[in-house]
């Protein structure tokens, strides 16, 4: 398997394009012509011993931020929004009686968007209900619910609090109200501890922060101090994403219309330099790194199963519109447009969109590239699941991230150092069967320990 080469001494810029790895193979390889067999594997009852969880998405937000780039509708008034609801509570009951389920109840429900916590106390309840007296979720270990500052009262929190949710994410970002407005967040800064002080008084078992490292107009000086607050509320984990201008987004479209290839944001090495600060910071303050992206206080309490259970492929049945599912190996995703999707499910009709069906080697990949993410690999999960011998499969890139000093081979498996991690989804491209390479230039460099 051929590596690409390191190049230390670049600190790229950042450009338009994807970076992120969220799933394999890529998307841009799923398609309509394989929706097929996502409704036939439906038809199926599961496997035995394989994990259930939902994902519902919630598509609405206040305002959409320039770096989004996900499904979402900022035009929808209270109307619309009953009516897509509707449409999900139709979708949920047209799951609860498919074989796939096979009596299964699901042991994780993620709310996402978007942004859930925008819509109403009542329509909030209304879902809850519907879902429960459809897909009983009485034996699920985590209800993750993604909020924005703004959109969060003490009532609202405490309607959150009473469906059952262990994980609250508070999607803060940054600190700075020029930064916020300069990225076309909808919250303010007066808003966040607002919100957090609300959060903690009312008693969530884990309460998750979001930062962005990056972001239009952040700073050195500014990036030490949101991490410094962050610090200072305490969370129960930290969750940091790197800065990406995918195409879809309102500052790719600005780039576009104005010839610019280079984005105004920070460098890639300039991001993963930041990571790595705050991530050291959260370690003096007796934080353990769980991943690439996350800093957990307490590794034993604070837990997320939607990510440690789909990575190592559990069933999760993705409800709305775009959403994404894997079920039994295969990939599919809902239809992406808003009335295409409500329309399908007020005909009784599963809102499949496209698909695509995994080889057993592109599933063992899936799997592998996930779990990297983790920073660390069993070799014996591999070996008894798959009969893959990873350090035997990957011996060329794996030698050559040992000598740059971006992993530690031992028999157990794969261990990333801190400059591995860093730039973790650089490095999973090397792991890609030769079909899926990206096909729209390089990806930021790998840097070198």
């Amino acid at each position: 398997m051929a590596t690409v080469p390191f190049d230390a001494s670049s600190d790229e810029q950042t450009t338009g394009g994807s970076y992120f790895v969220s799933n394999y193979p890529p998307y841009s390889f799923w398609n309509a012509g394989s929706a097929k067999t996502a409704l036939d594997v439906l038809a199926q009852p599961p496997a035995a011993d394989t994990a259930l969880g939902f994902y519902l998405h919630i598509p609405f937000c206040r305002k959409r931020c320039h770096f989004c780039y996900f499904k979402v509708y900022t035009d929808k008034n209270a109307s619309e929004v009953d009516t897509y609801l509707d449409a999900l509570i139709a979708e949920i009951r047209l799951y609860a009686g498919l074989p796939v389920l096979g009596g299964r109840k699901p042991r994780f429900i993620y709310f996402g968007g978007g942004t859930p916590s925008y819509i109403s106390t009542r329509q909030l309840g209304k879902l809850a209900e519907a879902m429960q007296q459809a897909i009983p979720w009485d034996a699920a270990k985590e209800i993750a619910f993604e909020c924005e500052p703004g959109t969060l009262t003490e009532g609202k929190l405490r309607a959150i609090r009473d469906l059952g949710v262990t994980r609250l994410s508070l999607g803060i970002e940054n600190f700075d109200d020029a930064i916020l407005k300069a990225n076309g967040r909808a919250h303010l800064s007066k808003e966040i501890g607002r919100a957090y002080d609300y959060a903690r008084s009312i008693g969530f078992p884990q309460i998750n922060i979001d930062l962005i490292a990056g972001m239009m107009g952040e700073t050195e000086e500014n990036w030490k101090e949101c991490v410094r607050r962050t610090i200072e509320l305490d969370p129960d984990s930290v969750t940091i994403y790197q800065m990406e201008i995918p195409f879809n987004t309102t500052i790719f479209k600005e780039m576009k219309a104005s010839g610019q290839s280079v984005a105004p944001v920070a460098t890639w090495g300039t991001k993963r330099r930041w990571v790595q600060y705050a991530f050291e910071e959260f370690e003096k303050a007796g934080y353990t790194i769980g991943s690439a992206y996350t800093a957990v206080k307490d590794p034993a309490k604070a837990k997320f199963l939607y990510r440690d259970l789909l990575w190592r492929g559990a069933d999760m049945i993705g409800l709305g519109v775009a959403s994404f599912s894997h079920v039994q190996g295969v990939n599919y995703q809902n239809e992406h447009e808003f009335g295409a999707y409500c329309a399908r499910t007020s005909r009784g009709e599963l809102p499949v969109y496209r698909a695509i069906a995994p080889t057993p080697d592109e599933r063992f990949l899936r799997e592998f590239i996930l779990q990297m993410k983790l920073g660390r690999v069993s070799r014996r999960y591999f070996e008894d699941k798959f009969g893959q011998d990873i350090h035997r499969r990957f011996e060329e890139p794996l030698r050559t991230f040992e000598k740059q000093g971006l992993a530690v081979l031992d028999p157990e498996g794969i261990r990333l150092q801190r400059a591995g991690l860093m730039q973790v989804d650089k490095l999973l491209h090397q792991f890609f069967l030769p079909q899926h390479q990206p096909q729209n230039g390089p990806l930021p460099p790998i840097l070198s320990a």
